[in-house]
């Protein structure tokens, strides 16, 4: 009855809302918000930067804290051999989940490192919640654009594993 696991619900969850907010920023508001600053009789890309991105980057990053913490609390005492990806467990069946798992955690572990030590900062700075002159606001706003590119990348791989490692295909 692992199915019924609320620590693996949760993780579902909460890893579907951080992953389907960062496909969105990615696909829909950068692109968005280039169009909306070439229209110049539009509203102008205020309106995304003021009420949308702020209150989307909220859920992205606790959606992240949420898909990390249930995801550890789902491995339970399998935490460690994980992310140690097997490496020193005798029975060749639990080292190769222990590394399939493992890969797609560490994967989630840079990606969550990412969201809250490079994007969110830098976003902060290009949103205007923090001070920050025009040309550290370009700055923040390469930074946070291509650590979130670098999560998208990130997250083929990430799912390939964690759906490997639960559907019992080795790698």
């Amino acid at each position: 009855m692992e199915w019924l696991s609320i620590d693996r619900w949760i993780h579902f969850l909460a890893g579907v809302t951080w992953i389907g907010l960062l496909y969105y920023f990615n696909f829909v508001q950068v692109p968005a918000l280039a169009a909306a600053a070439a229209d110049k009789g539009g509203p102008g890309p205020a309106a995304i930067s003021k009420y949308i991105a702020p209150r989307a980057l909220l859920w992205f990053r606790w959606a992240a804290v949420a898909t990390w913490v249930s995801g550890a609390a789902y491995l339970g005492a399998n935490f460690t051999g994980a992310f140690l990806l097997g490496i020193g467990t005798e029975d060749p069946g639990s080292a190769r989940y222990l590394a399939t798992i493992g890969m797609g955690a560490w994967l989630g572990t840079i990606m969550i490192f990412n969201v809250w030590f490079l994007i969110w900062p830098n976003q902060k700075r290009v949103l205007g919640l923090v001070s920050a002159t025009d040309q550290e606001k370009a700055r923040a706003r390469r930074v946070a654009f291509l650590a979130s590119r670098t999560n998208t990348l990130l997250s083929i791989p990430m799912l390939l594993f964690m759906g490997a490692a639960s559907h019992g295909l080795p790698f």
